[in-house]
């Protein structure tokens, strides 16, 4: 195979992903995801001011459906429980093991997957800090919200300060309501399993995971109905972005592989002549040169039968 056809093939080769170097990536990218979440605290009012101001846009729409949701869980512990479980944990438990089952089973979607996960989570970011805003469970109770994770805290593990573990409230930013996040990565998870799922169970999945999701967050009042629907936007435009990061990252992968890849084929054009150069046995040859190296290109008079070519005859005497 020529030389060329090998390193084109050795250029458009695809990365390899493995565990080892995913799994920092990954952890790198969540702290990096939560620290920025804790440095875009904003200011209490504006917070509440934009709370109250998704309020009156909703009730202007006819999108306000928190309130009966609310009055429902706060009313109903064999609801409010269970949805309090689910808004606390399911979150950081379905996410990573569907990425893991996605980077066992389903590798040639991995990558692609992993991006618009990353790329997503970073534009919720970007929100937190352009908009902080007070959940609906923080607002004056005036405004008819109970908190029912406060309310059913002692079923829990949490407290009274969002999905917090008791004492550990000063650990989270309760302003990062828009967009809710909740709502993205349980979409994204939703397709995840409707697209490599492959069977019946795994697609009703794919429908009732971000759906009740939705119904959680508003009922257990930590988001409100359009925090939902900018955690899904965000989720969208992380997929449009995606392909571009992938394109972003292979070139600056390219770039840090191509300082290696001219000495590698350096080295293999001064070994090739040692290889293949004049090394060719012709017929009636047992090593190479065989005839060059034994005779000289004019053969005197006096040369032997020996020296003569296979098959002529020996000169006569």
């Amino acid at each position: 195979m020529p030389q060329s056809e090998i390193v084109g093939a050795q250029a458009v080769r695809p990365l390899r992903l493995r565990w080892w170097s995913e799994l920092p990536l990954i952890l790198l990218v969540y702290a990096c995801y939560s620290g920025g979440r804790l440095l875009a605290r904003g200011d209490a009012s504006t917070a509440v001011d934009h709370g109250l101001a998704i309020l009156r846009v909703e009730k202007v729409l006819h999108l306000n459906a928190e309130h009966p949701l609310n009055r429902l869980f706060t009313s109903e512990a064999w609801l409010g429980v269970p949805a309090d479980f689910w808004y606390a944990s399911l979150h950081y438990l379905v996410t990573p093991v569907l990425l893991v089952w996605v980077f066992r089973s389903r590798a040639l979607h991995y990558r692609a997957a992993r991006t618009w996960l990353m790329t997503s989570t970073f534009l919720g970011l970007i929100g937190f800090t352009l908009m902080p805003t007070c959940p609906p469970r923080l607002l004056d109770a005036a405004h008819g919200f109970v908190d029912t994770m406060a309310q059913y805290s002692s079923y829990g593990w949490w407290g009274g300060e969002a999905s917090a573990p008791r004492g550990l409230g000063g650990l989270t930013n309760q302003f990062a309501a828009m967009p809710s996040l909740h709502v993205g990565w349980s979409l994204w998870c939703g397709v995840m399993l409707w697209r490599l799922g492959g069977n019946r169970l795994t697609k009703i999945a794919a429908v009732v995971y971000p759906t009740v999701t939705t119904i959680v967050v508003m009922g257990t009042a930590n988001h409100y109905f359009l925090d939902a629907v900018a955690g899904a936007a965000v989720m969208g435009v992380g997929l449009l972005l995606t392909p571009l990061m992938l394109r972003a990252a292979d070139r600056i992968f390219r770039r840090g592989t191509s300082g290696s890849e001219p000495s590698a084929q350096a080295s293999e054009d001064t070994e090739a002549p040692i290889v293949s150069g004049g090394c060719q046995t012709s017929p009636g040859e047992r090593i190479p040169r065989q005839r060059e190296s034994a005779f000289p290109a004019a053969a005197g008079p006096d040369s032997s039968p020996s020296d003569a070519d296979d098959g002529a005859p020996a000169a006569a005497r």
